[in-house]
């Protein structure tokens, strides 16, 4: 997700959030847990729930959603002034719907500030009532602003060692930190702008509960070369933003071959989420059902021709 729209939701909002989630028991969920409402097809798909009319209600937003065929969202803090009878109610809509929160973000401190390394990971501690509240088990982390004064070597490192740190914050509640990555031209001062960079902090991190978020569309305005990265660290993406550039729509508006990413994803079995982060132009409930088609149809295909050649190829072992 962006790191401008998320701070349209997270700007004042955090202190709420903790405020009202500190009663909330600790509770761990599986790795496993996100699929548990899987939909009917082997790929798991879900929506940034920031992209779908932020003038309606809550519940009417997740409805929408629901309607177009998913069975997950991602929050940001949507939540921030619930007490405990709205995660309540929230959680009863869910559970109707047969639906879960696969993601959650709005983690103000820095990743990439070594200064801020306390503050850090107070925030996430504090944050785990709220993820425990919404039945979440991934956190996704920004790594913040460039640190004037701090060569890109120390900054690289203080995410390394922050996400160290951060992950045995997380391990009691067994929940996934997720690192993500933000384009310069959105802005031109954050930190990890490279899907290149981000993968090689993951490897170096080295804790199977610290993985990629890797976002297409800011990968493409970026550096592009989208597909080549990801053959080379599937092991290493757990989830998956999609939007076109420009404009970020649905795919298919854009210059971002998705018919080809999306099979790709099939052929390499890519087992997590994908997600919609995408700014529809259209009816909402239309465009979002349109992508999540458009999604299944190529991954299949990419799936199938993986299968089919892996029979071909067993046809003509050597006895």
């Amino acid at each position: 997700m962006s790191e401008m729209n998320r701070r349209q939701f997270v700007a004042t909002g955090a202190a709420t959030v903790l405020g009202a989630s500190a009663g909330s028991a600790a509770v761990s969920f599986d790795s496993g847990f996100v699929g548990s409402a899987a939909t009917a097809t082997p790929f798991s798909f879900s929506v940034m729930l920031w992209t779908v009319e932020r003038t309606l209600p809550f519940e009417q937003r997740i409805s929408k959603v629901s309607e177009a065929g998913y069975r997950a969202v991602e929050l940001v803090e949507e939540y921030k002034d619930w007490g405990k009878e709205g995660f309540a109610k929230a959680r009863q809509q869910f559970h109707k719907l047969g639906m879960v929160v696969d993601a959650c973000s709005g983690i103000h401190s820095s990743l990439c500030d070594p200064a801020q390394r306390d503050e850090l990971l107070k925030e996430i501690g504090a944050k785990l009532p709220v993820l425990a509240e919404l039945e979440c088990s991934r956190l996704i982390l920004l790594t913040g602003n460039q640190v004037p004064g701090l060569s890109h070597e120390k900054m690289h490192a203080s995410c390394v060692e922050g996400l160290k740190r951060a992950a045995d914050v997380t391990a009691a509640q067994n929940v996934e930190i997720l690192l993500e990555n933000i384009d310069p031209e959105e802005n031109p001062k954050y930190f990890l702008t490279s899907v290149a960079e981000g993968f090689q902090i993951i490897r170096e991190v080295n804790n199977p509960h610290v993985r990629f978020l890797y976002d297409f569309f800011h990968e493409q305005v970026a550096e592009g070369n989208l597909i080549a990265k990801l053959e080379k660290n599937i092991d290493l993406t757990y989830l998956i933003h999609i939007a076109d550039v420009p404009g970020r729509h649905e795919p298919g508006t854009g210059e971002i071959n998705y018919a080809s990413i999306f099979r790709k994803l099939g052929a390499l079995n890519y087992s997590h989420y994908v997600a919609m982060e995408f700014i529809p132009t259209g009816d909402v409930v239309t465009s979002l059902r349109t992508a999540r088609e458009f999604a299944e149809k190529y991954m299949t295909e990419g799936r199938s021709m993986t299968a089919t050649l892996g029979a071909h190829r067993s046809n003509y072992a050597p006895a």
